[in-house]
């Protein structure tokens, strides 16, 4: 029988109620409520359980209405009842102060029938907990007795001996938060360490849902906490729930580790470890009305007109005169390095933390950045260097940095360099640009000083003029070399009314290049030239561009900074453009979507090398990991991010029996080929096709269903057709269908009906975008992805090609299967978990495009799966979701979860491959050295045949040799 919960059981009585009453109804509500009685026992003898291993109280109302069902219905139902609701009043009966074992626990006999084996193992694993001091170790010793024979107290210590949660790589202790440790776990730190210790640069692909985060930060963390001269770790992820992931989970090792801390001075190390996450103002605002707008710049740009210095020096001088942010005002109170106390601190931890003090939780966490030994922020912080510049310019040298899920990381590295510029924009900007004029000649009148401060500023060089740039940085700005920062700024843009003219004729410019008909394509040095031979622009001045901008909006006091945003981009993209001759790309296009009709134009600057972006980042840090679950083939990044790893490795996933099955279907039932490309992809039998896979794979599978696409436009166009052959309304009868859309807030409600489809036992499909939020940030564990389709195939090729010599189809090749890998991977989130991955494309049946997929996929891809038809593959797909539903008799101890007895074999095995390895080494060396040895030999033996006849130097000198020379002569 399904579990059942409380809700079904009420309605369930409510049907029963209306019926007449007869014996067989009463018969059945009865059974109806034992049913209930038994899966909600074992749910409350669970959280009772967890309860008393925390030291949380439990839930007793939950309780005691489990009790009186129970009492109703008498007999075992009201002696499980009872025995589970005592259980939950374990910790409310325990005092603080006195030892665990002093609660009064009901004691359940070795032989005593409760009707559920789960249930009775967590009463007698919360008795014997109760006869021990509580601790972390204990509570994961018990539960791995849970569901095993014996259970009693030398159980419990054998099961503790035997838990991994503390061992040694090399000579460094690990500390790890579970009792079992999975093999690709173990080897994914070995090699983290030899990183760290060669203080170089890794590549790191390690199977989804095999513990990546945890395995990271407790190498990590106890890397930090062994060595005396602390790294600071950066951790960089893609998306705000990762980061509170990451953050939950830090959390969660450094409680356990101060747990098991054996010493006072241990325990006050773990204590005072800190660790923090970053994210916008915009999450992290408390400011009543600032919090309440909905777009980030513009949270960002009243911030700044709030917190500013010169907002400040105003209300300093003439209290109430301008508006200011008590939040950020409190920070300056109080002692810099204890902003936020010590600890890891989520940020709704943060955030509640800043609400109860009165301090704004943004500014406190950059503030006390400099003095914690882990920040977990996005991307942009590091590689964007507009942000960068603001945010992450104090972090040490010697900080190791983590790019979790990187497999996206070139993209990230183009983007934040890359600019896009429409004649809307260009008008905003010529607005900002008279405005600037403006108030130019209102401080002549006013404060002339200011303007002659800044000139002076200007002539010593930029660092001069942006020494303040920290927290007060008005305008994000690209990156710049360093010698131009010592430079003095060239003499035409110095004074602020010959910079503004200088900035209008750019913006004039630029408006005459988007009367464009058709698409033109141009390198920097061409557009810079054509600049110059039209308007007199030289490219030094441009450099100055940003940087410039940033000064005199300073030096004006300017607030609603939100309004200058679109000349910040025109002043960045100056910058760029007259920065970097290589590496770039300059695209016009009439047109700024592909079925636009009217026209309206758009300039696309296109960073075509991420290694520009990310070039700083592995100069400046001693160690850089890059590591995500689908990140092969582990050699193209090298290529295009431009360095040298120390250790590259993939992991193969180790199951004790096959938990998920990649099928390729390249041909439907009617023996059509079924491919994305472009030329047969809106064929009526290729998406005939595509939808009968959608339609047979919805009959079979339970719950949730995830296709995917290689883009909106074309999703649509499917989605039509589909609807015009009827293949939807097939779908509908099986189950419920949800589609992505580019709107954020469309795609959240999609996804949360979505979920609760499979939650209710109805099933859902849901239609997503390859490269989407679904495909990037979202996990479908469990019910919520037992099938994933996938239906897509990708430019930065020639300069790929001209650059790095990667070839257009090997990056073609590795994008696409690398987009493959990130959509379907996603649908694997453990060990225990299972789904389908179905390659609906031709293509996929070659070996060398399987090749590029994760190793830990490709394994499982048998020839026989590699080239299948609908049918075929519907089959297989029985057959396997058969076999996945047996229960698994093989036990994973020692292949998929290993003790530490198992850690022990493997670092013997190690050891023994090391040594055999050193043996063999010293062999070729004594091997080289005898060939050398006997050579030199040879060499004098040659000497003495044809060279001095054995006779010394010293002789030969003696000898009269002309008759020799004579007689050579004749």
């Amino acid at each position: 029988m399904a579990v059942l919960s409380r809700q079904s059981v009420e309605d369930a009585t409510d049907d029963f109620l209306a019926l007449p009453p007869t014996d067989e109804s009463e018969c059945a509500l009865r059974r109806l409520a034992r049913e209930w009685v038994k899966a909600e026992a074992r749910a409350v003898a669970r959280d009772a359980f967890m309860c008393v291993a925390r030291g949380l109280p439990g839930d007793p109302e939950r309780a005691d209405e489990l009790r009186a069902v129970g009492e109703e219905l008498g007999g075992r139902e009201a002696r499980i009842a009872g025995l589970v609701a005592a259980c939950t009043r374990v910790q409310a009966q325990a005092d603080d102060a006195s030892p665990v074992g002093t609660v009064s626990m009901p004691v359940l006999a070795d032989d005593a029938e409760l009707g559920d084996a789960q249930t009775e193992d967590i009463i007698r694993a919360i008795a014997l907990f109760c006869q021990r001091e509580r601790n972390s170790k204990d509570t994961l010793a018990l539960l791995q007795l849970l569901g095993r024979p014996t259970f009693d107290v030398p159980a419990l210590d054998d099961a503790r001996d035997r838990m991994v949660d503390e061992f040694f790589i090399d000579d460094l202790p690990i500390i790890f938060p579970y009792d079992r440790i999975y093999p690709e776990q173990y080897a994914y730190m070995c090699d983290l360490k030899r990183t760290l210790d060669a203080t170089g640069h890794c590549v790191l692909e390690m199977p989804s849902g095999t513990g990546k985060t945890v395995s990271l930060l407790s190498l990590i963390v106890s890397y930090q906490q062994f060595f005396p001269t602390k790294r600071k770790l950066i951790y960089c992820s893609r998306t705000v729930p990762e980061i509170e992931k990451a953050l939950a989970e830090l959390k969660r090792l450094m409680a356990y580790r101060i747990e098991c801390a054996d010493t006072e001075e241990q325990r006050e190390r773990e204590c005072t470890f800190t660790g923090l996450g970053l994210t916008s103002r915009k999450n992290l605002c408390l400011h009543p009305e600032v919090s309440k707008e909905k777009k980030g710049w513009v949270v960002d740009a009243r911030c700044r007109d709030l917190t500013c210095t010169a907002t400040a020096e105003k209300s300093r001088a003439n209290p109430g005169s301008v508006p200011t942010c008590s939040w950020h005002d409190e920070l300056g109170t109080m002692e810099q390095g204890n902003l936020i106390p010590q600890g890891i601190w989520t940020l709704a931890d943060v955030q509640a933390y800043g609400q109860e003090k009165g301090v704004c939780p943004y500014f406190a966490i950059r503030r006390m950045m400099p003095f914690v030994d882990i920040i977990i922020y996005s991307f942009h912080y590091l590689l964007d260097p507009k942000v960068a510049e603001q945010v992450s310019k104090e972090l040490s040298k010697d900080a190791i940095v983590v790019f979790d899920e990187a497999h996206n990381i070139d993209n990230v590295c183009i983007e934040s360099l890359s600019i896009d510029l429409t004649r809307p924009m260009l008008e905003s900007a010529a607005r900002s640009v008279t405005r600037l004029g403006d108030q130019i000649e209102e401080i002549k009148t006013t404060d002339a000083s200011k303007l002659q401060e800044e000139y002076q500023k200007l002539v010593e060089g930029l660092q001069e003029a942006s020494e303040a740039r920290d927290e007060d940085a008005y305008l994000a700005n690209p990156v710049l070399p360093d010698d131009l920062l010592t430079e003095a700024v060239p003499g035409n843009i110095r004074k602020a009314e010959h910079f503004v003219a200088f900035l209008k004729r750019f913006v004039e410019y630029l408006k005459t290049r988007m009367r464009v008909l058709h698409v033109v394509a141009e390198t920097p040095v061409s557009f810079l030239q054509h600049l110059k031979d039209i308007t007199y622009i030289e490219r030094r001045p441009l450099r100055f561009c940003a940087e410039r901008l940033q000064s005199l909006v300073r030096t004006l006091e300017l607030n609603r900074l939100d309004e200058l945003r679109a000349l910040q981009k025109v002043a960045s993209f100056a910058t760029l453009v007259a920065t970097y001759e290589k590496g770039f790309l300059l695209i016009l296009e009439p047109f700024e979507t592909d079925n636009a009709t009217v026209p309206n134009p758009i300039l696309h600057f296109t960073c075509l090398d991420p290694s520009l972006a990310i070039k700083p980042i592995f100069e400046r840090f001693s160690s850089v990991v890059i590591t995500s679950g689908t990140i092969s083939p582990l050699d193209m990044y090298p290529k295009m991010l431009q360095f040298s790893p120390v250790v590259q490795e993939t992991y193969p996933m180790t199951l004790t029996r096959d938990a998920f099955l990649p099928l390729v279907i390249t041909r439907g039932s009617d023996q059509v080929a079924i491919s994305s490309r472009f030329e047969v992809r809106n064929d009526p039998a290729v998406v005939r096709n595509f939808g009968s896979i959608l339609i047979e794979y919805s009959k079979i599978v339970p719950d949730g269903i995830v296709a995917f696409f290689p883009s909106y436009l074309y999703m649509e166009s499917i989605v039509a057709a589909w609807n015009d052959m009827g293949i939807l309304n097939d779908v509908w009868k099986n189950k419920l269908i949800f589609v992505e859309t580019p709107d954020a807030n469309e795609t959240s409600i999609a996804l949360e009906n979505y979920r609760r489809a499979c939650n209710n036992g109805r099933g859902a499909v849901l239609l997503a975008v390859a490269r989407g939020k679904v495909s990037e940030g979202i996990d479908f564990d469990h019910q919520y992805g037992r099938a994933r389709l996938y239906h897509a195939a990708a430019a930065r090729l020639e300069y790929l090609r001209d650059a790095y010599r990667i070839r257009e189809s090997e990056f073609l090749g590795f994008d696409a299967m690398r987009n493959a890998a990130q959509c379907v991977g996603r649908a694997l989130r453990g060990k225990t978990d299972w789904g389908l991955m179905v390659f609906a494309d031709k293509r996929f049946a070659r070996a060398d495009k399987r090749a590029k997929l994760p190793r830990w996929i490709n394994q499982y891809i048998t020839e026989t799966a590699s080239n299948l038809s609908t049918d075929m593959a519907i089959v297989l797909s029985k057959l396997f979701m058969r076999s996945i539903s047996q229960n698994a008799n093989e036990n994973q101890t020692g292949v998929s979860l290993w003790t530490l007895e198992d850690v022990k074999k493997a670092q013997e095995k190690q050891r023994a491959l090391v040594a055999e390895a050193e043996a063999e080494l010293a062999r070729l060396r004594a091997e080289e050295a005898a060939r050398a040895a006997a050579a030199a030999e040879d060499e004098d033996e040659d000497d003495d045949e044809f060279g001095d006849m054995g006779f010394s130097d010293s002789e030969l000198a003696t000898m009269d040799l002309s008759a020799t020379g004579a007689s050579s002569r004749v």
